[in-house]
Order: structure tokens, then C-alpha cells, then sequence
């Protein structure tokens, strides 16, 4: 969602070169009034962001905490997510995830769980969850972080974070590190899975499409899925084009990493930023080139699902975890395309109605 100002009937409209700019406006706005509908005396019109998209604005904590205040108390359809970073002293506002973010850190959460509970009855307290942030501080003052995916396990009624799955698409791979270490160092994540998929050019923006009804936009949107079905049968990792436009381009790469805290360290700073301690590439140019990789990631077992006074031996803890094998992977892969590219045309639909 973006605040994106105008004025009334016989005004003058502003128009912002990016997205960017109409959030940082948005925000420095907000921070200054008493109500979404009041801002700065004109009215605000909401508008989704792209998907994926995120945007930084140098605001201060209390700012921060205003702007959370306001889009909370107000009903917005629409609601991103407003975390802060204090080392940075920004906020950051992130727009929904794509299908692709949402499909693949919901299947790898999935399949984790029922691998474990085939392992293990008590992994049945392993509560899925979907989008969540959370808070901690630092030494730098407060930072709020967002997660797409976690497995917790369920105690009584203590929850226990055990696994959080980040799915990065072209994305900055300092702040995607940075962001990994912070769920092990200060939330104290047992093992985080981050997948970094790299999408190709998709060549030049399309355009807003019109419709004349609801009826046909939803014709042509079923059309370009069909299309795109058919296409990735022969190209699993796309392009995927459907009248004349490039939705999802070639995916370059598809690579796997894990993080986690080398032993219990009381001492370890919540900023710490960690390397990688499993790395592979499973799609490379296109092509899938994972055949070699372990299930488990040569990672994952039984007491990253479990906490350890519960399993009864060291032994069962470090039990392998093998979710991942290659048809699991292409199917999901191949829905979680289709679904992000479908979801790119619905953003550019709009139905006219006759005046």
C-alpha cells in the first residue's frame, strides 16, 4: 500500500517518479497527523504496492511507532508490513509477498513438519506459521523483523522458535544475510532456511490492461494461466510470456543457504552478522543441478524441530530431517511461476466502468 496524494475535482495532480517516493512522502505525512484520512488535509488515496516490493525511509523509532499506531487503527485493506532496522535508523515498509515467497516457504515448512513427525511422535507439536514479525533490542535501540515462514514448538503454553524459511527474489544478499543472522543471534532461531531465487530481465514494462467487466478479466487471466501451464511444461524455470509481455522472467539461479549459531553463546551480539553454514545451487541457467545435494541440506535434523530436554537421547536429535528431493521441489516450483506471474497480470487489470 502507498499514499499517494491529489487533490479535489478541479485541482492539480502530483505525480511521483517511483513507488519509492510516494512512500516516503506517505510516511513523512503520517507522522504529522492524527489520521489516515487527515493527511496533511487532502485526501489519501490507498493503492497496492507491487509485489516484493520494499522501501526504506529514514525515520526515528518514535516516528516508527506513529505510523504503526495509525495503520493499525484504521482499517486499510490493503496494510504493508512497517518494520525498523535501528542500526540504520530507518523503517521499512514491505508490500505483501509474491505467490512465490507465500508457496515455497509454506511447502518447505510442510514438508519439514511431516518429515519430523514421521520421525518423531512429539513433532506434532510443531505449529506452522505463516508471515510474522517480531521485536527485539539491540545495541543500537529497538529492531522489528519479518519472517515469511516458522516452524515453533508448542510446550504447554510456551512457544519455542525453531525454524524460520526466508524466500529472497532478487534481492540484496547483504541485507538477506543480515536479516538470517538476526533471527539466530537475537530471536534465537534454532535454523534458518533462506532460498535465493534470481529472475532474469523481463524486458519492458506492460502496460495497464482495460476491461469492459469482471467477467473479462478473469477470462483473460485464466487464459495466461493455461498458457503458462503449457509453457513451463517445456521451460520449468520460464520465461513465462503471454501476449506479447514477459511475467515471469528466466530464473538465472535457485540457491539454498542455512544459518545457525555455531553452539549456545550467551555472549553473542543480536547484530552478529553469520556466513552461511550450508551453501548449494540447485538451478543454475535454468537448468535444475541439485541431484547432488543432501535431503537434510547436510543440516536440518531432529533437534532443530525438537527442543532438546524433550527428545529422549542426544542420539535422536541428530536424526536427519530429508524434505527436499528434486520432483517435490520442480512441482512446487512450477505452481509458485504460474501463480506470481498470474498475480503480476492481475495487477495490471483494471475494469472500466462506463460513465
Amino acid at each position: 500500500m502507498i499514499f499517494c496524494l491529489v487533490t479535489h475535482k478541479y485541482g492539480t495532480r502530483r505525480h511521483f517518479k517511483s513507488e519509492s517516493e510516494i512512500v516516503e512522502s506517505g510516511f513523512s505525512q503520517l507522522t504529522r497527523s492524527t489520521s489516515v484520512y487527515q493527511c496533511n488535509k487532502i485526501e489519501a488515496i490507498r493503492r497496492r504496492l507491487s509485489p516484493d516490493t520494499e522501501v526504506e525511509v529514514p525515520a526515528s523509532w518514535d516516528e516508527y511507532e506513529r505510523v504503526k499506531e495509525l495503520l493499525e487503527n484504521e482499517y486499510i485493506k490493503y496494510i504493508p508490513s512497517v518494520l525498523y532496522d535501528s542500526a540504520r535508523q530507518s523503517a521499512i515498509i514491505k508490500a505483501a509477498p509474491s505467490a512465490l515467497h507465500s508457496t515455497m516457504a509454506g511447502c518447505i515448512l510442510t514438508s519439514i513438519r511431516a518429515e519430523a513427525v514421521q520421525l518423531h511422535q512429539m513433532a506434532r507439536n510443531l505449529v506452522q506459521k505463516a508471515e510474522e514479525t517480531s521485536t527485539r533490542s539491540t545495541a543500537h535501540g529497538h529492531t522489528s523483523r519479518l519472517y515469511d515462514g516458522a516452524l515453533t514448538y508448542l510446550d504447554g503454553n510456551k512457544q519455542t522458535l525453531m525454524i524460520a524459511v526466508e524466500i529472497a527474489v532478487s534481492q540484496n544478499y547483504d541485507s538477506l544475510r543480515a536479516a538470517s543472522s538476526y533471527d539466530v543471534c537475537a530471536l534465537r532461531c534454532r535454523l534458518r532456511i533462506a532460498m535465493l531465487i534470481k529472475e532474469g530481465r523481463r524486458g519492458r514494462r506492460p502496460p495497464t490492461r482495460h476491461y469492459g467487466s469482471d467477467q473479462e478479466v478473469q477470462a483473460a487471466v485464466e487464459d495466461a494461466e493455461n498458457t503458462f501451464s503449457d509453457q513451463l511444461v517445456q521451460r520449468p524455470c520460464g520465461p513465462l510470456v503471454w501476449d506479447g509481455i514477459t511475467w515471469f522472467g528466466n530464473v538465472q539461479q535457485v540457491e539454498l543457504e542455512t544459518y545457525r549459531c555455531q553452539g549456545d553463546d550467551p555472549e553473542i551480539r543480536p547484530d552478529t552478522v553469520l556466513s552461511p553454514s550450508q551453501s548449494f545451487v540447485i538451478v543454475r541457467n535454468g537448468q535444475y543441478v541439485g541431484d547432488s545435494m543432501p535431503g537434510n541440506l547436510r543440516e536440518l535434523v531432529l533437534g532443530d524441530c525438537i527442543p532438546t530436554h524433550i527428545l529422549s537421547s542426544e542420539e535422536v536429535g541428530t536424526t536427519p530431517v530429508n524434505f527436499f528431493t528434486r520432483d517435490w521441489f520442480e512441482a512446487n516450483f512450477r505452481t509458485a511461476l504460474n501463480s506470481t506471474a498470474v498475480q503480476r497480470i492481475w495487477g495490471k487489470s483494471e475494469v472500466r466502468t462506463p460513465h
